[in-house]
């Protein structure tokens, strides 16, 4: 249930950040609200996978890399990684702005395959269950 909240709330927090970033590179948008939006989406990820971490230890009897999601897992460490690279560098001034917006993308990109990779399961999921 958790998850079934999180997770299109995340999706429309990487959307709207991702259309305040467009607009910052486009000239037409602040980098306050581009930059918090992508630490606002960090929590969400971070919220996310925390319960969902929980739910495989009920489920599967391990926190992460169960059987079942081992390669999502594994890639949701390093979008995780990417995410908390750029709070580091952001909340520490250590990069640009210009890097820094692009370290925020390569933490999107990272979190799009790994969204991919859960839809696809899911479906896959679900096309099993259906009789035929």
């Amino acid at each position: 249930m958790v998850q079934g909240v999180l997770a299109p709330l995340q999706f429309a927090a990487f959307l709207v950040s991702l259309a305040l970033m467009a607009r910052w590179y486009a000239g037409a948008g602040a980098f306050g609200p581009a930059a918090w939006s992508v630490v606002a989406k960090t929590a969400l990820l971070l919220t996310i996978m925390v319960t969902g971490s929980i739910w495989e230890k009920e489920v599967f009897g391990r926190w992460l890399f169960a059987p079942a999601f081992f390669w999502e897992d594994v890639v949701s460490m390093g979008v995780i990684a990417l995410h908390l690279l750029y709070l580091a560098a952001f909340l520490g001034g250590l990069l640009a702005p210009g890097p820094l917006m692009a370290l925020a993308l390569a933490a999107y990109a990272a979190y799009a395959v790994n969204f991919v990779q859960f839809v696809w399961k899911l479906r896959l999921a679900r096309c099993s269950a259906v009789p035929a």
